[in-house]
Parts: C-alpha cells; structure tokens; sequence
C-alpha cells in the first residue's frame, strides 16, 4: 500500500514532519552541549606553524554555524552543524593561492579531517573535533 493510495500527498506529508522536528527541536532548551560549543568565537588549531609560512589554521564560527576555515595556504566557507555532542562540517571551495605543494597536501588532509569529525568535546579553554583524525582547536589568548 502506498501514500497515494490513501490519498495523501508525501512531499506535502514529509515537509509537515520535517517542520515539526525543527519546531520541536526549536522549541526545546537548548542542550547543555550545544550551549558549551563555541560559537561567535575563533579557534586556532593547538599546532605550530609550518615552515615556510606564519599561519595555522583557524576557525571562524558565527552564532549561525557558518565558519570561515584558514588553512595552512588557502580558506574556505562552510557550514557547522551541532547537535549535542555531533558535529557535522560542510565546506565549499577553496580560495586559489599560490603556495608551495607541502602546505597545498596539508590543505587538504585538513579538510578531509574536518570533514571526517563526527563528534565534539570542550576540553579546557578549546575544543577537541572527533574522526578518524581528532584536532585539537584552542581559543586564541591574544
């Protein structure tokens, strides 16, 4: 038996039970874990700079969970969704600086970790992303 042969509509059906979910996600407190996550705040990674350049990488992330992510060369604009203890990054393109082929490879194996994190902790004043790769971001004391 299917939707149509009861008369209903599941585009119209699944739309209402989304909108009920994020209403009733909404609606709810908000978990202690999502309030502890750090949002409107910067993170630098817990790393050194890597010869050849000044810069580790940074996330950037507003209220919204849109972040800015610098890397070792390059940036990206993405998306941080939480919820409780899970974490998801999505991420668009990235910017096209010229940069030496080490500090390009490591671009990507930090996207492909951020992307790969599945959970989240606060573990002192930073934050410590869970993958098969788990980083370590701290907020900045400058």
């Amino acid at each position: 038996m299917k939707f149509s042969d009861w008369g209903i509509d599941w585009r119209r059906a699944a739309a209402c039970f989304l909108f009920s979910l994020f209403f009733l996600a909404a609606s709810t407190p908000m978990r202690a874990a999502e309030r502890d996550f750090p949002f409107d705040q910067e993170l630098m990674l817990d790393a050194r700079p890597m010869s050849g350049t000044k810069r580790v990488p940074t996330l950037e992330i507003a209220a919204n969970g849109a972040v800015s992510i610098d890397l070792w060369c390059n940036s990206v604009q993405g998306q941080i969704v939480v919820v409780e203890d899970t974490i998801a990054v999505l991420t668009g393109p990235k910017t096209n600086r010229t940069c030496s082929a080490q500090l390009e490879q490591n671009d990507e194996k930090m996207l492909s970790w951020l992307t790969q994190v599945t959970n989240w902790k606060r573990d002192g004043n930073g934050v410590l992303l869970i993958g098969p790769q788990s980083l370590r971001f701290r907020v900045p004391s400058n």
